[in-house]
Order: C-alpha cells, then structure tokens, then sequence
C-alpha cells in the first residue's frame, strides 16, 4: 500500500512541474487563458470565434473557453488534438528564431490536423512567409519548441 501511495504522490508531482512548465511556455494571459480567449476547436471548423467564459475548460494548467457545449465536449474528449502547436505562439517565429512571439488569433493554418498561429500586424503576416518554406520552418519549429520546453 505504501508503494502505491508513494508511486502516486510522485506521478502528482510530476503533474505539478508539466502544469507550470506549460504556464511558463505557453501564450497565456494572466489569467492561463489560451488564444486571446478564441474557441480552439473552432479553427478545425474553418471560422476562429470567441468563447465564453461560462464554457471553460482547464487542460494541464491551461485554460480554453469554447463558444458552444458542442466543441467543449468535443476538446474534452480529444484536448491534444486540439492544442495549438508551440503553445499558441507564432510558428515562424518559433521555426526562424527560437522566438516567442505574440499572434493574430485570426491568422492561422491547420497542417496535418494541427493548429498553427502566426503573427500578422503592422503590414507583416508571417503566414506568407512562412508558406514559402512551410516544411523546413516546421522541421526548425519543432526542434526550438523541445528546447523551449525543456528550459521552461
């Protein structure tokens, strides 16, 4: 018995420490709110819209709030398939530079069934460039994000 309780006071451990790491890595407000508080799961339907605050759902020390029951439960069941990639910053960015940067929540691209965000203000969309080299910024994304995570 005591094996079993020690086995499961470490695995609550390790819980804690991954819910801070993604605090610390992912675009979040002060509130661990994801996406500016757009519905995630309403980027896989074609239209980001917002969600309510009545329609939250906390994911691994981050918070989602969804525009409708429907895509609530639908990210319950599924949540990793539905998390943006790089913890919602702007994928170029994370694939040229390593850097976190801030995003248009109404600029993004699903790739493989994934969301990817990207930053567009100021005349400068880096969507655009990113689709110019979209496999080889992908490829530089995902190893930058490890390393992000793994210094979080």
């Amino acid at each position: 018995m005591l094996l079993v309780v020690l086995t499961l006071s470490a695995g609550n451990g390790l819980l804690a420490q991954d819910t801070a790491q993604r605090q610390k890595a992912f675009n979040l407000d002060e509130n661990h709110v994801a996406l500016q508080g757009y519905d995630v799961v309403s980027y896989f339907m074609g239209e980001p819209v917002k969600g309510k605050k009545s329609l939250p759902v906390e994911y691994l020390g981050v918070t989602y709030l969804f525009s409708s029951a429907d895509n609530q439960a639908l990210f319950q069941k599924q949540p990793e398939k539905f998390e943006p990639m790089y913890g919602g910053w702007c994928a170029y960015a994370i694939g040229v530079s390593g850097e976190k940067v801030k995003i248009d929540p109404k600029t993004f691209k699903i790739i493989g069934g994934r969301l990817y965000l990207f930053y567009n203000f100021y005349f400068n969309n880096t969507l655009i460039d990113w689709n110019k080299d979209e496999q080889a910024l992908k490829a530089k994304a995902d190893a930058n994000w490890q390393k992000i995570m793994a210094t979080q």
